[in-house]
């Protein structure tokens, strides 16, 4: 069976986070980064970061899985979602390709 890769959009609770993290929202979102990491350093995520757009910060991952009650798995699994922190939107795409960050010069 063929992998199928998601963009997946993680919406933080309030256009502000960045701005105005709590120290408990900082520590959800420090766990939400180690866990996203480890899913990274197993393959099925292929990129993740924020994106500072003009209405507000939010995440961005990209995986690759077998199917998509993965996706939906990994983001239960999100210690942010668990806590009701943050909240997802994730849609199919298809990977026109990809690489790694070239060094400038």
């Amino acid at each position: 069976m063929a992998k199928q890769t998601y963009f997946m959009r993680l919406i933080p609770p309030r256009p502000s986070f960045t701005d105005d993290i709590t120290p408990d929202e900082l520590a959800l979102m420090q766990a939400h980064f180690a866990y996203t990491k480890q899913h990274f350093d197993a393959g099925t995520v292929l990129v993740f970061g924020p994106v500072f757009a003009e209405g507000g910060t939010f995440g961005m991952a990209v995986m690759s899985v077998d199917d998509v009650a993965d996706v939906h798995a990994f983001m239960a699994d999100d210690p942010s979602i668990k806590a009701g922190l943050n909240t997802y939107e994730v849609w199919p795409m298809r990977l026109g390709g990809s690489q790694a960050p070239r060094e400038a010069g």
